[in-house]
């Protein structure tokens, strides 16, 4: 059993950047994939970035290629995401994510079987 909690969003001008982190109880921590999801208002939940348990592999949604930066800390039980050249296409609830490793990229939310509360980001134009 994982539980996380999510902390730093917040309201950011457009090409700002925000780190968000999500905190993870439980042993295993070190064992799972985890990702970051965000769900805009009247939108589904979308993937955004997954690394894998030992954080030597990652992969983004192409709409933050580039911008966005998924990294982990084991010793910390804490995923990081750092949100660069902010857009106001980005503001949305954001939550992360975790699952047991898997042989393929997983970006589908019913693909997850552990999520934080979530987190909102803002950015204003």
């Amino acid at each position: 059993q994982v539980q996380l909690v999510e902390s730093g969003g917040g309201l950011v001008q457009a090409g700002g950047s925000l780190r968000l982190s999500c905190a993870a109880s439980g042993r295993t921590f070190s064992s799972y994939t985890m990702g970051w999801f965000r769900q805009a208002p009247g939108r589904e939940r979308e993937f955004v970035a997954t690394i894998s348990w030992r954080g030597g592999s990652t992969y983004y949604a192409d709409s933050v290629k580039g911008r966005f930066t998924i990294s982990r800390d084991n010793a910390k039980n804490t995923v990081y995401l750092q949100m660069n050249s902010l857009k106001p296409e980005d503001t949305a609830v954001y939550y992360c994510a975790a699952r047991p490793p898997a042989r393929v990229v997983v970006t589908t939310v019913s693909g997850y079987d552990y999520w934080g509360q979530g987190t909102q980001v803002t950015v204003s134009s």
